[in-house]
């Protein structure tokens, strides 16, 4: 393969740059912590198994199969691209490394577009069903026979756009504990081991949650559910969340998560490089990237979506 003339690069070493760019930004990008990631081999995936599974029981008399539901939710996968075309002659002049920068944020968009994925879902959250065919973040949630539950709530402050660190930091406890109090259809509580959460607010709110979540801890013993080692939390900025009232809180370390992402096809590299027909007619080389995903609603009960008051 020729070497483009000054920059030292060939097609090869753009596309190893891209691969190796994609995997760190990959690896720091904040989708990985909501959603349960799967693979599929078709158009689209329906998901029978989510809700609740059955409580260990005393065996008395046969046993109490529990079936998968009739109903699932189904995720269809969409094809995504970005290309990038670029000046042969521009290529062969750049001494400045702008290529290697272009194609590092190339690779970022590529590997965050989960992100975007997931943003669209917690906007859309408060109309859109999740697997039990009520709004993802709902108050009227059902699972099996027990009374319905809620993964959202209200929390008095002051300015709901611009509250204090102090009550960021109540409305932050008070989410935990409505995520604490979640039971499953035989009243055993869903989230007993839990100790690790994320934080998710849009920019408005950061101010006072970098404050009220400095420590990142909240000690086990201002609530009153549970006792023992403090509760790990996390935050992140979302700067694709519109809100300027409200902020969602994950669970991050339990088997299950809110969303589930998807992959038909995991990120291709197409290159139209030096000898190709765009090369010799046009003048251009093209960089393309293809990839089939999609994301959807997985389990409401390890998120809930706090609004300020």
């Amino acid at each position: 393969m020729s070497v483009i003339t000054d920059t030292g690069l060939t097609s090869r070493a753009v596309v190893g740059r891209f691969y190796r760019r994609l995997e760190e930004h990959a690896a720091a990008a904040w989708w990985t912590q909501v959603a349960l990631r799967f693979g599929s081999s078709q158009e689209s995936e329906t998901y029978r198994w989510l809700g609740m599974v059955p409580q260990v029981r005393e065996w008395i008399g046969g046993r109490q199969v529990r079936p998968l539901r009739s109903q699932g939710l189904t995720i269809v996968n969409k094809v995504w691209e970005a290309t990038l075309r670029i000046d042969a002659d521009e290529l062969r002049r750049d001494k400045s490394g702008q290529m290697l920068v272009r194609i590092n944020d190339l690779a970022r968009r590529v590997a965050t577009h989960p992100n975007k994925l997931i943003s669209d879902l917690l906007l859309a959250g408060e109309t859109e069903a999740g697997y039990d065919g009520q709004p993802f973040f709902a108050g009227t949630h059902v699972d099996g026979e027990e009374s319905p539950q809620s993964n959202t709530l209200s929390h008095d402050v002051g300015t709901p756009s611009a509250p204090t660190p102090s009550e960021m930091y109540d409305a932050v406890l008070a989410g935990l504990t409505q995520m604490l109090q979640l039971v499953d259809d035989q009243g055993e509580p869903l989230h007993e081991g839990a100790r690790s959460f994320l934080v998710m607010v849009p920019l408005g709110l950061l101010p006072p949650v970098l404050t009220a979540l400095g420590s990142r801890e909240i000690e086990a013993s201002s609530n009153p559910l549970v006792t023992g080692e403090a509760f790990r939390m996390r935050w992140v900025a979302n700067p694709r969340l519109t809100w300027n009232d409200r902020f969602v809180i994950f669970r991050n370390d339990g088997p299950s998560r809110p969303f589930i992402f998807q992959e038909e096809l995991p990120v291709q590299v197409q290159v139209l490089g030096p000898g190709s027909e765009l090369a010799i007619n046009e003048n251009q080389h093209q960089y393309g990237v293809k990839a089939i995903h999609a994301a959807g609603y997985g389990f409401w009960q390890d998120a809930c979506l706090v609004r300020l008051v």
